[in-house]
């Protein structure tokens, strides 16, 4: 992404009919992390990562670069590796002096930006959006189902979050299914053509402009201000300790499940309880498996632990919140240090690093029939 100008939005907010080229888009969490750690001392962010060896670098560089909003957990323990409060790692941006372009500025290639494919980006973001809506079987479960196009980068596309030279051959192939056309050229004038007609104009204002990026970052920084202030959130669907001789020993807590099409697992509630582990926090609850979709090392007839306030890691098991149910995944990380979740049945590979980190939760424990 280059650099756009602009004081704080990084770009004009568009008209109807025009489109809302926002060069920031990517930029949903300005923060103080770059400063305060060389302040610090680490000059390199491999230094610092090394203290902090919970959170993967890949998801490290990417919280410093404001392209993930971090959880209010993890913020803690960069803070306390860099010797600081969390809150000194949050920026206001709503301050006078705030700019997005400036604060941007270390993290570009310095390229200048091409407006054109930039424009191209949010027009088929758009025409994928307009697609959908005017077929309600085309649900995010079937066109990962029937094109090959995983939810996280469905909503990556749809929110324009990378020029369409940026998706792999793969991912071009299936836009072109998707749209029904024949290549790229057909792409482009079939997504141009829409536009001229005006049958884009109703969906063009639901991708995020400058403005409304600036709104919703300064929602996330506020929430993780109250996260950090709140501390451990309040429990949710966890039944009190068991008394045994008047000592607290045994935690009850509700299991949900209930399957769903493509290895999804609905959060129904279910009669049963079963005992969390000692180190599942406040907010962990049961689901059960229903597939083997891991293979038949976790049935389907076993309970996972969830622990919504616990991030996943390369080696364990993860839960990923989608649009109707939980998926579960083994968690791996790449040649580069990206985080992988993988799935067998049915055989997914999900990048968790561009996932929101609300969605993601990783399992604790489980308990086998």
């Amino acid at each position: 992404m280059a650099k756009g100008k602009g004081k704080r939005q990084g770009g004009a907010r568009a008209a109807a009919g025009e489109v809302p080229v926002d060069l920031h888009r990517c930029f949903v969490f300005p923060n103080r992390m770059r400063e305060q750690r060389r302040a610090a001392g680490h000059v390199r962010l491999l230094r610092l990562a090394s203290a902090i060896p919970d959170i993967p670098y890949i998801r490290l560089s990417k919280i410093e670069r404001g392209e993930v909003v971090p959880r209010a957990e993890e913020l803690r323990r960069i803070a306390a590796a860099l010797n600081q409060a969390p809150g000194e790692l949050l920026l206001d941006v709503d301050a006078p002096g705030f700019d997005i372009a400036a604060w941007a500025e270390p993290f570009l290639d310095g390229a200048a930006p091409d407006f054109a494919e930039e424009r191209f980006a949010v027009l088929l973001a758009a025409a994928l959006r307009a697609r959908r809506a005017g077929d309600p079987a085309l649900t995010i479960a079937a066109i990962e189902r029937d094109y090959g196009i995983a939810p996280v980068t469905l909503s990556r596309i749809e929110n324009a979050q990378k020029t369409f030279d940026r998706w792999n051959a793969a991912t071009h192939r299936a836009l072109y299914q998707l749209l029904r056309v024949a290549d790229e050229v057909a792409l482009r004038q079939q997504v141009t053509g829409l536009h001229a007609s005006g049958a884009l104009d109703g969906v063009l204002g639901q991708i995020a402009g400058a403005a409304a990026r600036h709104e919703r970052t300064r929602a996330r920084i506020a929430e993780i201000s109250a996260g950090l202030q709140a501390g451990v959130p309040a429990p949710v669907a966890v039944v009190a300790p068991l008394s045994v001789g008047g000592a607290v020993s045994i935690r009850l807590i509700a299991v949900l499940g209930a399957p769903l099409a493509a290895g999804l697992i609905a959060d129904t509630p279910t009669p049963e309880k079963v005992e969390a582990p000692h180190a599942a926090g406040p907010r962990a609850f049961g689901l059960k498996v229903c597939r083997a979709s891991l293979g038949g090392g976790l049935p389907g007839q076993a309970v996972v632990i969830v622990d919504p306030d616990r991030f996943p890691a390369p080696g364990g098991l993860a839960a990923l919140r989608e649009e109707t149910g939980w998926r579960l995944l083994s968690v791996g990380a790449d040649r580069d240090g990206r985080m992988i979740g993988y799935s067998s049945n049915p055989p997914l590979e999900i990048l968790l690093d561009d996932c929101d980190p609300s969605r993601l939760a990783a399992l604790v424990g489980a308990i086998f029939p």
